[in-house]
């Protein structure tokens, strides 16, 4: 795809809104858009105070006069720009996502946002008409999705190595909540994340089980079509939860377990996804991100590595250096910043339009739809359905 690069003739443009210079989600972000020269962050909005917003921005080498104090001078002021910005990047509190995401559309560029991609269901499936109704990308920042052998663990189950699926088994486990934070000194982030009107439905589900239920579907190749869930708090009295475990049934009848919480002691965000078909299953580990085990029946286990030069060039190109050399989180973001550049290039050519699976605004909208059962099931104590995005 570097011809590609060559023939669009410069990085695509991003303005990013929010991770100012002491927060790591932002340099996560920032260093993954530019990782492969896909982009250049060229201008942005980094704190909800304007005037801190604007030294932040020439404290990390933005130019003064593209370090912005709103979203909407952002916005205005590169729409007037011949060099504007082709697209944003969203890591703000979870309560501004939508409203962010909804002004970046109405000006014509494509997103990037952190999870969760707004407060509710029905505010998903607006941004997912207005993507669809402007022709725009939207990509989530599920990264985990984004790492080579995750996407390996997708092709095998499509290409029906395991036969069909009969049972996924996804765990996120945590423990930055494992003691009674609330009670001592809060940092501005803290804040917003212990407060349940700024988080999120359900601050365990918008902090790291939207990634888990996505893994799972992405894995899978399947939606979660009902969910009965077990919602609350390992922390007695705490107002947030910290813990959700629940049993899934996935469209078309496969089986599911589903546990993530942020309050386990000792927890180091353990991330565990295994898929099981009718003739074998397969495993990921996140502490082992470069493998994936496969065990298919009355067969010896085998262990695929990133790099191997079997693999198909499509999970070669998501690694970048050879195996055995270390590759993580930054990199599989980096993988969802070239995904999206290289369809806005292709689309921009004329070309033929590759079909990448970074994760779309439509799984940000399943996610939120699955939250919602979760919290449903909770209240009714019975399986509930997860609602389906309307037919475009």
């Amino acid at each position: 795809m570097t011809d590609l690069k060559a023939r669009f003739g410069r990085p695509l443009r991003l303005g990013v809104v929010g991770g100012g210079p002491d927060s790591w989600i932002g340099r996560m972000h920032r260093g993954a858009a530019e990782f492969d020269g896909w982009w250049r962050c060229a201008a942005g909005v980094f704190s909800s105070d304007e005037a801190r917003s604007r030294a932040a921005g020439v404290a990390m080498g933005f130019a003064a006069e593209r370090s912005y104090g709103s979203v909407d001078e952002m916005l205005a002021r590169e729409q007037a720009r011949p060099d504007g910005i082709d697209a944003v990047a969203i890591m703000t509190p979870n309560d501004t996502h939508y409203p962010f995401a909804a002004a970046a559309l109405a000006a014509g560029l494509d997103v990037v946002c952190d999870k969760p991609v707004t407060d509710d269901f029905g505010q998903a499936c607006d941004l997912v008409a207005r993507t669809r109704a402007g022709g725009r990308l939207f990509a989530v920042a599920h990264a985990y999705s984004a790492y080579p052998m995750t996407r390996w663990a997708r092709h095998l189950v499509a290409d029906g190595m395991l036969g069909p699926v009969r049972l996924v088994q996804v765990e996120y486990i945590q423990s930055g909540l494992a003691t009674r934070l609330e009670e001592g000194p809060q940092n501005n982030r803290l804040r917003w994340v212990l407060d349940p009107q700024r988080s999120g439905q359900a601050l365990v589900m918008s902090a790291i089980g939207c990634h888990a239920q996505h893994l799972a579907s992405f894995a899978a190749g399947a939606n979660v079509a009902r969910v009965v869930a077990d919602v609350g708090t390992l922390l007695p009295g705490r107002r947030v939860i910290d813990h959700v475990s629940a049993l899934l049934e996935f469209a078309g009848g496969a089986r599911g377990t589903f546990t993530v919480t942020q309050a386990a002691a000792g927890g180091e965000n353990d991330i565990r996804l295994r898929v099981f078909g009718e003739r074998g299953n397969l495993a990921w580990s996140h502490r082992d991100c470069s493998y994936l085990d496969v065990a298919l029946q009355g067969e010896p286990a085998r262990r695929y590595g990133r790099g191997d030069p079997f693999l198909p060039p499509t999970i070669v190109a998501a690694g970048r250096t050879p195996r055995g050399h270390p590759e993580g989180l930054r990199e599989a973001f980096a993988n969802i910043y070239a995904e999206v550049a290289q369809e806005r290039m292709a689309r921009a050519l004329g070309e033929p339009v590759p079909a990448f699976p970074y994760p779309r605004i439509e799984d940000g909208a399943h996610t939120m739809a699955f939250i919602e059962a979760c919290l449903a099931s909770q209240r009714s104590g019975r399986w509930e359905a997860v609602a389906r995005l309307p037919q475009p």
